[in-house]
């Protein structure tokens, strides 16, 4: 490791190019620069610098030497910063997973007014679906979870609490062969036409499926944007949110229909592992139970297309 003084001492000589100029550069004698340019390549045993042509010049070993340095004395600044903000009872870094129901576009004001605190907290925003969401949880892949669907499951040391209510509507595009059959549709006309699901995520949680029946035939997308697309495209029909789609179903790009088995609303869910809690949690925890926001991420942003 180089001290403050000698990484000067390389870069001014590799800025300079002369021994003269360096030393005026650092505000010392030549003499001074030269044996202290000496010293350095006694103690790498190394030939750092080429005095052999008019301009002082680093080797490839002073290159070396001055790009590892410099860097490592930015890395030394990082781990000082990190370790007095840990030691302030920041976390090094949060990382948030939300149901994929969740629309990021949502999170983006709270994301801003979060960087505004200067925490210098690194956040890592993922998305999960269905069960997967809590599986992240519980595997240590997620500090938050924000969004997450069904009954919080047994999971040690696990804190939650509601963030709102998400309610559905069945709709279809004016194209299908439903969209003019009488209401309310029953099961029977369900199954005899394909469902488009958001598939689940989970690793090692038995999947769950909602807003299909049991032996439909069903198309698996990988977001919630993507059926919403896949419903105006006439690939599937099947259950969207309610908010997400009033624009669609005013403008004719999609249909409601009424189903004799109506899909209950979810109840969405944030929640967390209290075995260490930290500031930026805090402080997220403390933003999600605002009610405001909690409508705004619940209802999403309303589809145009």
């Amino acid at each position: 490791m180089l001290t403050d003084e000698e990484l000067a001492l390389i870069q001014a000589i590799e800025a300079e190019g002369s021994l003269t100029r360096a030393a005026a550069a650092l505000g010392k004698a030549p003499s001074t620069v030269s044996h202290a340019a000496r010293q350095l390549e006694t103690r790498f045993d190394a030939l750092l610098f080429d005095r052999r042509r008019y301009r002082l010049q680093l080797t490839p070993a002073g290159q070396l030497l001055a790009q590892e340095a410099q860097r490592l004395a930015l890395d030394v600044s990082r781990l000082t910063r990190r370790v007095k903000q840990v030691a302030g009872g920041w976390e090094d870094r949060l990382w948030i997973v939300t149901d994929e129901i969740m629309e990021f576009e949502t999170f983006v004001p709270v994301i801003r007014a979060f960087d505004a605190l200067q925490s210098g907290v690194a956040l890592r925003i993922t998305h999960e679906v269905l069960q997967g969401t809590w599986e992240a949880l519980r595997d240590g892949r997620a500090d938050l979870v924000i969004g997450a669907t069904n009954a919080p499951p047994a999971i040690p040391k696990l804190r939650w609490f509601e963030l709102g209510v998400m309610e559905w509507v069945f709709a279809i595009s004016p194209r299908h062969p439903l969209a003019k059959a009488r209401e309310p549709l029953q099961q029977e006309q369900l199954l005899a036409h394909r469902a488009v699901v958001v598939a689940d995520t989970s690793r090692s949680i038995e999947n769950r499926g909602y807003g299909w029946l049991a032996g439909q035939q069903t198309l698996a997308v990988p977001s919630m944007h993507a059926k919403i697309r896949a419903h105006c495209d006439d690939l599937g029909i099947g259950w969207l949110p309610r908010r997400r789609v009033q624009s669609l179903l005013k403008n004719g790009k999609l249909v409601e229909k009424r189903v004799a088995d109506a899909r209950e609303p979810n109840v969405l869910y944030v929640a967390w592992r209290n075995d260490h809690v930290g500031r930026a949690l805090e402080w997220w925890l403390s933003q999600l139970k605002q009610t405001r926001l909690a409508r705004r991420l619940v209802n999403g942003v309303d589809a145009t297309a």
